[in-house]
């Protein structure tokens, strides 16, 4: 079986500079069409490395309007069985200040991730998570930061609400009585959907802000943008390493 790999990438990283030279390709899925790019360079030969824009590559996708099933699926169907994945992330931690790079190791689905499941009525499973994200795959993406000299927190729970609106200092308050530590939109389906088709997953979330309530200002997406896209550098570095010890770790 192929473990050709992929990178989705989230706000601030919707495209790849102009030199990674890639080739869009369209999947047709059940769920509906999704476009992927495959990279011309190998830096996972003899695996297949595929880049996925969570929210288009003009940020034109609202986190709640993600068709994260189709997009999911159409990797699967690239014969893709790893899944790194960049997220913009709010920081429930008032001493992770922005610019702080995270590796998740559990989350908690807020009852964001609408439909439930990837699988259809007629067929489905009970999956097991007990590992939301792969620990051999995180691993990969802590190594390739240290590469590039980058501390990274090692766990954290990744909360996700559905979003498109921030959360209230009530919500976050409660989040951190439940053991969350960073809050986003969009990980949850995909960790789920990777999952429950057997495609290990793991992401690199950036602090972009502190949650609401945590500090006087108020939470704005122009900050979130204007940190990841100071972050980018690196955490596409990172991202594309990791591929590459991934494609070594798990041949």
């Amino acid at each position: 079986m192929s473990t050709n790999i992929a990178i989705i990438g989230g706000t601030g990283f919707e495209r790849l500079p102009v030199d990674i030279y890639a080739e869009p390709l369209t999947v047709d899925t059940e769920y509906g069409e999704v476009t992927v790019l495959s990279l011309a360079d190998n830096y996972t030969d003899p695996a297949k490395l595929y880049f996925l824009s969570r929210h288009g590559a003009a940020h034109h996708i609202a986190p709640h309007a993600i068709n994260h099933r189709a997009n999911i699926l159409a990797l699967a169907q690239l014969g893709v069985r790893l899944v790194l994945a960049s997220n913009a992330v709010g920081s429930l931690c008032s001493d992770w200040s922005p610019g702080t790079l995270v590796t998740p190791h559990d989350l908690i689905d807020f009852g964001t991730t609408v439909p439930t499941t990837v699988f259809n009525e007629q067929n489905w499973v009970h999956t097991d998570f007990t590992e939301p994200y792969n620990r051999k795959l995180v691993a990969c993406i802590q190594g390739a930061a240290g590469t590039f000299s980058q501390a990274v927190v090692p766990s954290a729970v990744y909360l996700c609400c559905r979003g498109p609106r921030f959360e209230t200092p009530a919500e976050i308050n409660m989040f951190r009585h439940w053991g969350a530590h960073i809050i986003g939109m969009t990980g949850a389906a995909e960790a789920i959907y990777a999952k429950e088709l057997g495609l290990s997953y793991a992401s690199l979330a950036v602090v972009t802000n502190l949650a609401a309530g945590l500090n006087a200002d108020p939470v704005a997406h122009q900050q979130v943008s204007e940190v990841m896209k100071q972050r980018l550098p690196v955490v596409r570095a990172i991202l594309i390493e990791a591929a590459a010890r991934a494609n070594q770790e798990f041949s």
